[in-house]
């Protein structure tokens, strides 16, 4: 098996498809969590502020999502095929509410009615929030694992992925996010309404830190298969401790009003926590749930190793240059928001 730096190709891409989707996560975690806050703002200024805060750079950010998507196509087709196959409605619903939050942000300041403004305000603050929630629901069915037959096809109902397990992750999700939003609205607003995100940034971290604690402690009761990597190997759990203390610090940041910072651990936090979900599943990608011979691993899902080749080294060109593009979107938009004649 062909290795780079004593790592295999198959383990390498599992590792790039990861950093994809913690982009992604990270991106546009921020831009989701702040439409989630978006009802909270009563007035036509504080609404537009709020859009053109994420309106240089969340369709940027969705970037991430259709790399990761082609990165997972091409490294791992068995995975697509079978994730998106058992999965059909949640995704489909994803990409529906994708369009809706799409068209919102663009149609709103298209008319001037209130009723109008309204409606597609209501529709993208939805929008975003259900996209969080069904961005959990995926990543809990993920963790618990699927009815998989010796085809490796999905053998359940699509119902089963409405369950106590996935709707909690779906719930720290969208927790998460508001908080990342909310700390993204207050490095961007001013006034009154960065007071209000100031208090709004206490809540959302309360609210996350709650559902953060039920989850983890349900998911050792109830499915103490994901610590066995970390109980076979202690050094692993430095991984879980950084996480920890990560999170813990972005109290500590707001508090010292140190808002750039408590958005970088914010994000760092993101990456981390996805971090000790990749290391709970290795090797195993999609768990087959009452017959582990059935389970689709980073080994009999990948492409061939001259495929997988290529693709790492158009990943190494590639991936800088979006991170590059992002970084440079970020750095020409930063700041305090500033209203003009082409703001949304």
């Amino acid at each position: 098996m062909a290795t780079f730096i004593g790592i295999d190709y198959a383990t390498w891409w599992y590792l790039v498809v990861g950093a994809v989707f913690s982009g992604y996560a990270i991106l546009d975690g921020f831009d989701l969590g702040a439409g989630a806050w978006h009802l909270f703002f009563k007035d036509e200024k504080s609404r537009r502020v709020a859009l053109n805060a994420i309106g240089p750079v969340w369709d940027g950010n969705e970037v991430w999502l259709v790399i990761g998507g082609g990165a997972l196509f091409a490294g791992f087709p068995i995975v697509y095929a079978t994730l998106f196959s058992a999965m059909y409605i949640p995704f489909m619903l994803f990409l529906t509410f994708l369009i809706f939050r799409a068209i919102s942000i663009e149609f709103r300041s298209k008319e001037p009615m209130k009723w109008w403004r309204r409606m597609w305000d209501t529709a993208y603050s939805f929008s975003s929030i259900l996209l969080a929630v069904l961005l959990g629901v995926v990543l809990g069915n993920v963790l618990q694992g699927m009815p998989l037959d010796k085809d490796m096809e999905f053998a359940g109902h699509w119902l089963e992925f409405i369950n106590p397990y996935a709707i909690m992750v779906a719930v720290c999700t969208l927790a998460i996010f508001m908080m990342h939003g909310a700390i993204y609205l207050i490095m961007k607003t001013e006034g009154k309404q960065f007071d209000k995100m100031t208090r709004h940034v206490k809540e959302a971290m309360i609210f996350f830190i709650i559902s953060f604690a039920i989850t983890t402690v349900y998911t050792l009761i109830y499915y103490p298969h994901l610590s066995d990597r970390f109980k076979q190997n202690p050094i692993l759990f430095v991984v879980p401790l950084l996480a920890f203390l990560s999170i813990a610090n972005i109290p500590r940041l707001i508090h010292k009003q140190k808002y750039t910072f408590a958005f970088f651990f914010s994000s760092l936090s993101i990456a981390m926590l996805l971090m000790i979900v990749a290391i709970e599943l290795y090797p195993v990608i999609i768990i087959s749930k009452g017959n582990p011979e059935f389970n689709i691993t980073v080994y009999n899902a990948a492409a061939s190793e001259k495929t997988l080749g290529i693709m790492l080294v158009i990943a190494a060109i590639g991936t800088p240059l979006v991170a590059a593009y992002t970084t440079f979107v970020f750095w020409t938009f930063r700041g305090k928001v500033k209203m003009d004649e082409l703001s949304y």
